[in-house]
């Protein structure tokens, strides 16, 4: 059954009561709802139990904040416990609010997988399945890679962030961006924005977030490319999820359906045996050059698997590959948790570095602690992508809308535990270490503390590192900058040392390369299919046949833009060492964060229009936080005069240099690269500048119309259709699905 979907005033169920309570109608069933959503731990006992979490979480927050006595070192497991007891209570309570206060989640309502079941993009789907799926698709570098170059300015500051940030902004983005999406039959966070606020500010919406999402698709892919280019172990291990992937997803849907504890014991089993085939092909002589591809054979392989799995069922490759890959995510993450504290390794980090933090001085991240911690963390407390995966591919399979609330606020939490893992593994190495691999700044001058380190030396020496070098089975690992090579050694010190690693630190070591690839490369598949859906919401303002996801002819063409716009941003950074993609790197967390207050402008206007203004302060706030971080950023970047920050100060200091005579054409070809890539980067940061700030300036002139009662209030929702839906087990049917099921289990 198709519902038009047509602008109305708000329904009942959207304004405000002064008790604040459900409708009468659906009393029985909201109330069910509700002492589900409170869980087991209720009552008395209940309370005494989160009385004890929330003591030991305070606890854990003191410890690392430095009441602990002078001189005494940080042990690394406080970190978990502050952050593992935040993430509980704001599940517990904080999204319970959002739930059932703000939004008012209600099952018997029918999702747009339920209206709209076509096999392909819509399709009712478990929710377990269905949390793996969202949480591969948000999980990329960022919570990997942000906090490991954020950790130069202390662990203190980046841990804070990614644990309070994500609580009270990330995930409360994720949740409402999902609900609103899910109640406009799955529509684009763009196309909200035009439907919501206005069509002006919507249209700007629609093309800067498509661009957006070819920046960060490209980028992510990028890193992916690196990382597998030369990797037989690595490719191999990765190729073989998609066969597993698919024979899991025939097992769910058509061999044993609903049988989600079968599939996953089965693609678990498999995905642990393609690890150690990998190994084995690396290993081959025979076998090995046959998956050792170079980097532009794997943009093609990248950009060929990306458009079919834009194109398939998502039922068919891009559930249950992203749900196998999950299991590998949050094993690797929950086992790093179990090491650290089996290990209880010390933090070698300060709590705060002055010299990098107010002086901004610092060799991994140029530019002081605000605003740039936050812009360098990025994912790991709040993204904009998550917006992007929140509208697009996961509202389209959410089977009943209490769901939203695992799958949104909880996929987020799950985020910010991986950040706080990363962040635990970067300030528990050495720092002498962490400054020798992700800088190119020779050991000589790490140690004595050269003016390249902002005056500050830590002990490190050639020898040291070639040690360390040997025990990961590397050549080198010094000068190996970006991130992902110092988690990967952080990973394994800690895995290898700890009693369940048996200090196979070259084992450790690889196996971690290979799961920050896998944790990155399952965001290119669910990215690209939204990339599709935000075509289709933009072609379909044009030409409308463009619109209707059930049109194969439009899918194919909308798959087909998208995947060309992010392939060729690809292979421009996969065969230019000194540009291209490489170069937007450093606009990756200033165009995730901008996406992100577009998303949460985007979800205030919303609130305010259900009625529901007075809890309009769960997003305002964090919006007001990201304008101001992130525009700071931007303008600082663009404009600093300090070469090391701005652009343009960039530019003209390599300029100065290209006109000293007695240059080699390689190093004045390296030079005009750089100019123009700064100038590109400058130009692009510019633009990105004015056009959300476009974006939040026409929401603020929306809101003081509907607060001050100038503007009736009209919800761009979808009319509401009874659901027919009942649960089965773990998953859901219709009532007559059900009843054969039943029949056939007896």
């Amino acid at each position: 059954m198709r519902q038009t979907i047509v602008e109305h005033e708000p329904s009942r169920e959207h304004k405000e009561r002064p008790d604040d309570e459900v409708r009468p109608e659906r009393d029985g069933q909201a109330a069910h709802e509700q002492r589900r959503a409170r869980g087991p731990l209720s009552g008395p006992v209940g309370w005494l139990v989160w009385a004890v979490v929330a003591v030991a979480g305070a606890f854990g927050f003191a410890m690392i904040a430095g009441l602990r006595g002078e001189g005494q070192q940080v042990n690394a497991i406080w970190m978990i416990v502050a952050g593992v007891c935040t993430y509980a209570i704001g599940y517990r309570f904080y999204s319970r609010l959002l739930a059932y206060k703000v939004l008012g989640l209600d099952n018997g309502r029918a999702t747009p997988a339920e209206k709209f079941d076509n096999g392909r993009d819509y399709e009712p789907t478990n929710r377990w399945v269905l949390l793996g799926h969202h949480f591969a698709g948000i999980a990329g570098a960022g919570p990997l890679v942000g906090p490991v170059l954020a950790a130069q300015f202390g662990f203190l500051p980046g841990t804070l962030w990614i644990i309070v940030g994500c609580v009270l902004a990330g995930a409360v983005q994720d949740f409402v961006v999902l609900f609103a999406s899910m109640r406009r039959d799955g529509k684009s966070l763009g196309q909200m924005a035009k439907d919501e606020i206005s069509p002006f500010a919507g249209w700007i919406a629609l093309i800067a977030v498509l661009m957006l999402m070819a920046l960060i698709l490209a980028v992510l892919a990028l890193v992916v490319v690196q990382a597998l280019a030369e990797s037989p172990w690595g490719f191999t291990t990765i190729a073989l999820s998609v066969p597993i992937a698919l024979l899991v997803g025939a097992w769910m849907k058509i061999w044993r359906p609903g049988r989600v504890l079968e599939a996953s014991i089965i693609g678990g089993i498999l995905l642990i045996t393609a690890v150690f085939v990998g190994r084995w092909v690396g290993a081959n002589p025979s076998l090995a050059p046959l998956m050792t591809l170079s980097p532009n054979t794997l943009v093609f392989v990248l950009v060929t698997y990306g458009f079919i799995a834009s194109v398939l069922p998502v039922w068919v490759l891009l559930v249950p590959r992203d749900y196998l890959s999950t299991f590998m995510k949050i094993g690797v993450i929950t086992l790093l948790a179990i090491a650290t504290v089996m290990l209880a390794p010390t933090i070698q980090m300060p709590a705060v570095n002055p010299t990098y933090a107010w002086q901004g001085l610092g060799p991994v991240v140029p530019g002081t602690l605000f605003p740039f911690v936050f812009i360098t963390i990025a994912c790991g407390a709040v993204s904009g992508f998550h917006a992007l995966i929140a509208s697009g591919t996961t509202p389209k399979m959410l089977t009943r809308e209490s769901e939203a609330r695992l799958i949104g606020y909880g996929g987020m939490l799950m985020e910010s535990f991986v950040a706080l893992m990363a962040m635990v593994a970067a300030v528990t190495l050495q720092p002498g270490v962490y400054f020798a691999i992700n800088t190119k700044i020779p050991l000589d001058q790490i140690a004595a503390g050269a003016a390249s380190m902002g005056g500050i030396g830590f002990p490190i020496s050639p020898e040291q590192m070639q040690a360390l070098a040997t025990e990961v089975g590397e050549k080198t690992i010094v000068g190996r900058v970006g991130g992902a090579p110092t988690l990967a050694v952080g990973m394994a010190t800690i895995l290898a040392n700890s009693p369940i690693g048996g200090g196979l630190m070259d084992i450790w070591y690889h196996f971690a390369i290979m799961f920050e690839a896998l944790f990155i490369l399952t965001t290119i598949d669910a990215g690209t299919r939204v990339g599709r859906f935000m075509v289709q919401d933009l072609g379909g303002n044009v030409w409308k046949p463009l619109r209707k996801t059930s049109w194969y002819p439009g899918v194919l063409l909308s798959s087909a833009v998208i995947v060309a716009l992010w392939g060729w941003l690809l292979w421009v950074g996969a065969n230019d060492p000194n540009g291209g993609v490489k170069s937007l790197w450093a606009l990756f967390g200033i165009g995730n964060q901008m996406l992100a207050a577009v998303a949460l402008t985007t979800a205030t206007t919303i609130i305010i229009k259900m009625g529901k203004a007075r809890y309009m302060w769960v997003t305002a706030v964090p919006t007001v936080w990201l304008v101001l971080s992130t525009f700071t950023a931007a303008y600082q970047r663009i404009f600093h005069a300090d070469p090391r920050i701005g652009f343009f100060a960039a530019a003209d200091a390599a300029q100065a240099q290209l006109a000293n005579q007695g240059l080699s054409p390689a190093d004045a070809a390296t030079l005009q690269t750089s100019i123009f890539n700064n100038r590109m980067d400058a130009v692009i940061g510019l633009v990105l500048l004015v056009v959300v700030a476009l974006i939040v300036v026409e929401a603020v002139r929306q809101w003081y119309l509907l607060l001050a009662g100038r503007k009736p209030p009209k919800l761009a929702e979808a009319a509401p259709v009874p659901s027919r839906l009942v649960r089965v087990g773990d998953h859901a049917a219709t009532t007559a699905a059900a009843s054969k099921e039943r029949s056939f289990a007896a």
